[in-house]
């Protein structure tokens, strides 16, 4: 097969943090207590080899490591196949993974050949292993569970192996039984307190004494377990169910990311469906409704409604509202009832200015047929966005500048993308005279490399940001080569240990110029690898095909910071170090099986931002002496001491008294660790939100699109002045400000090293 070339390819700099959200089943209509027939995967023979092909080659012509898949990868996609398909080891006996071991060092030939076995008989036995599990759902749901007996659950597979019989793995499942069970015992006993709550909150004293009304009886401990062995006996036969059922296009991405995975853990295969939910990622917009939905039982449910979107301007479709069928136009409609929620929003989603017509049936239970046309749906949390702080009886303004992820619509250049809308917020910030700037990249996992290397160029006059090397050794240096400076004042960047990619180029780039104070945890996220999207279906061959193939985001380039360093596995280190909140657990790069190794490479000439020059180690000194004395800084040191040691305990007791023991301690340490008070001493002004209104917004809708606006602005601003690494970046930038001995902007340049030397900067 020759090989596969590609025309041209978007570089992307991503953290993708797969997190597994089993959302809590309502009450099932469905009293059907038996499971369908396995959907037997029967794959295109056609598509499955030439995928296979195609992924093969294209891994190993372009992924940075220029490797073979050879027998050593297929022995380590072996292991990882496993982790994938049986991660919490409840299906799977140790027998059924030593019988497909004789696949162990043949996954690079069943992709050579398009056979995949392995993954054809792993589907066979997982298939028999749920029915099995769901026959002893029946069995241990029809009788109450012992909950005074003392025992517990491993709740770590790490420290388990696979089960070794029928037996052990029967008493696996009782177990994993009777923990949800109480789980959702103990959900429900939250739930009447927060309604108690709730109700006392927004009852005014006289309206208690007119009530004749009584509240709400809670249900007695025997109500509740009954009505919480009815309610995870409805999650999981859902759950198996879907097992069952799920989709070929779902079991082969598993197969060819068991590969990928082991090559690093950044290279990823994307089906069809999947790139669709990239791309709205990395864009933060898509074409739709401007609906969320979620599963609610065996039905579909909006849960909110997207400010400006079709939706919204139609006031027709509501929250809490059920979707029962849709129809594109004038088509047949397709019943929603029972499809997962992924499949639902393929049929609700749409290109621009097509039907789109729902079937609802609303709260109080009428049904109606609505009609709406689909446009661009904005995701506000996704861009930009910047706020005005102050220290109450100072007159100082301090901007800041919050930057969620770097996107940019690839498919569309004249669309939206960060680095002009920070540029934006900037000038805005400008205009409001403020002192300083907060450059927020905590939790941005990446995005764009192109806006990466064109935000950092806003704060510098021109030179280069950032290195990248191939697998052939060849080194471009991206350079910023716009002399403008957007803005020049002092800086701080945020960041965290959820700071990757793109963020680290900006950070690292900032910190080397000397431009600005890195501000955060001890270290970065430390993701220095650069992503290609290839299109599998730019291939020659794909004439013999109907269908689409999907993609591949395959690492391509590690990249350098100007020094020569690498941030790979290691991270930025930031010039001043306080308490982060996320300071514990095993989430950074270093901790990614197969994540590539830290290098470096020879250092850049690159001339030293000199118009602020800051005594690093006095402002470190200041800051630490006030986080010594604050209060919520003190509690994030003690609530990371407290989690790292609740994090080395993978047990739960299954006994009731115990629980409810463990439970009150909990609870009492988490009151006691508390620190979401507002900052006294902050005030936050939001001035604009950066999703402004369209066009298309009538006047008549101006009020509703206001009032929406003023309710996001209230939450963003609340979550803000409960910020302390906000309060203490204030306080570093008046630091700043006090120690700042500005120098003309065409003072002669100093040299690198010496400036290094001088100023601290690693």
């Amino acid at each position: 097969m020759s090989k596969i070339r590609w025309a041209s390819l978007p570089l992307l700099l991503l953290l993708s943090i797969t997190i597994a959200l089993q959302a809590e089943d309502k009450n099932d209509p469905d009293n059907v207590d038996t499971l369908a027939t396995p959907l037997e995967l029967k794959l295109d023979i056609t598509k499955t080899k030439l995928l296979s092909r195609i992924l093969k080659d294209t891994l190993e012509t372009y992924h940075y490591r220029h490797i073979k898949i050879n027998d050593d990868i297929s022995e380590k996609g072996f292991e990882e196949f496993f982790k994938k398909i049986d991660y919490g080891k409840q299906f799977l006996l140790k027998s059924d993974v030593t019988g497909l071991s004789k696949h162990r060092t043949k996954l690079d030939d069943e992709m050579q050949t398009g056979d995949l076995a392995l993954l054809k008989e792993s589907v066979k036995i997982i298939n028999q292993r749920v029915l099995q599990a769901d026959n002893y759902r029946k069995e241990f749901f029809k009788n109450d569970f012992d909950f005074s007996q003392k025992e517990i659950l491993e709740i770590d597979p790490k420290k388990r192996d696979f089960a070794k019989s029928e037996t052990e793995l029967k008493e696996h499942w009782r177990k994993l039984f009777k923990q949800a069970t109480l789980s959702r015992i103990f959900s429900m006993i939250e739930e009447e307190r927060e309604a108690e709550e709730t109700l006392k909150k927004n009852t005014p004293a006289k309206d208690k004494k007119k009530s004749s009304t009584p509240p709400e009886k809670p249900l007695s401990m025997p109500e509740k377990i009954a009505k919480a062995r009815e309610s995870i006996s409805n999650k999981y036969r859902k759950v198996f169910q879907r097992i069952l059922t799920e989709r070929d296009d779902d079991k082969l991405e598993l197969f060819f990311n068991s590969v990928t995975s082991v090559i690093d853990p950044h290279t990823t295969y994307m089906p069809p469906q999947r790139k669709e939910d990239f791309d709205i990622d990395i864009s933060g917009s898509l074409e739709g409704i401007g609906a969320v939905l979620q599963e609610d039982g065996a039905y579909i449910k909006v849960v909110s409604i997207v400010p400006g979107g079709a939706a919204w301007r139609e006031k027709e479709l509501e929250v809490n509202d059920i979707i029962l069928t849709v129809s594109q136009g004038t088509e047949e409609p397709v019943d929603l009832e029972d499809m997962r929620v992924d499949d639902a929003v393929r049929y609700i989603r749409g290109k621009k200015g097509t039907e789109v017509r729902l079937n609802i049936k609303k709260a109080d239970g009428t049904r109606k047929m609505i009609s709406i046309i689909r446009d661009v749906v904005q995701i506000a949390a996704s861009f930009a966005k910047s706020s005005v702080l102050q220290i109450k009886g100072q007159n100082i303004k301090v901007g800041h500048i919050n930057v969620p992820k770097f996107y940019r619509d690839f498919g569309h250049a004249d669309s939206r993308n960060c680095t002009d809308d920070v540029r934006k917020e900037l000038e805005k910030l400008k205009k409001q005279k403020v002192s300083g700037v907060i450059l927020d990249l905590r939790n941005n996992g990446g995005g764009a490399l192109e806006d990466a290397k064109q935000m950092a160029g806003l704060f510098i006059k021109e030179g280069p940001i950032v290195q990248v090397r191939n697998y052939a050794n060849s080194i471009e240096t991206l350079t910023d080569t716009d002399p403008a400076v957007v803005y020049d004042g002092p800086l701080i960047v945020l960041v965290n240990r959820f700071s990757a990619s793109a963020s680290e180029i900006v950070a690292a780039a900032l910190q080397d110029y000397g431009r600005a104070i890195v501000l955060g945890g001890e270290f970065t996220h430390g993701k220095g690898t650069v992503q290609a999207l290839l299109n599998l279906d730019q291939g020659p061959l794909m004439s013999m095909l109907n269908s689409s193939l999907g993609s591949l985001k395959v690492t391509i380039q590690k990249f350098y910071r100007i020094t020569g360093v690498s941030t790979q596995y290691k991270g930025v280190t930031p010039d001043i170090i306080i308490p982060d909140p996320f300071g514990y657990g095993e989430n950074r790069e270093q901790d990614l099986d197969y994540s590539l190794p830290w290098d470096e490479v020879a250092g850049l000439h690159y001339t030293p931002w000199i118009k602020q020059k800051y005594n690093l180690g006095e402002l470190n000194k200041k800051s630490q002496e006030r986080v010594a004395k604050n209060f919520k800084f003190q509690q994030i040191i003690k609530s990371i001491d407290y989690l790292k040691q609740k994090s080395e305990d993978t047990t739960v007791s299954l006994n009731l008294e115990e629980l409810q023991k463990e439970d009150k301690e909990n609870k009492a340490m988490i009151e006691k660790l508390k620190y979401d008070d507002p900052n006294k001493n902050l005030l936050v002004t939001n001035y604009e939100e950066s999703v402004s209104p369209s066009e298309q917004i009538k006047k008549a809708e101006e009020k509703q699109w206001k009032e929406d606006l003023k309710k996001r602005n209230e939450e963003w601003v609340d979550g803000l002045q409960k910020d302390p690494i906000l309060e203490e970046s204030l306080y570093i930038i008046q630091d700043m400000l006090k120690q700042n001995s500005t120098t003309q902007s065409n003072s002669l340049p100093m040299d690198t090293l010496a400036f290094n030397i001088l100023y601290g900067r690693r």
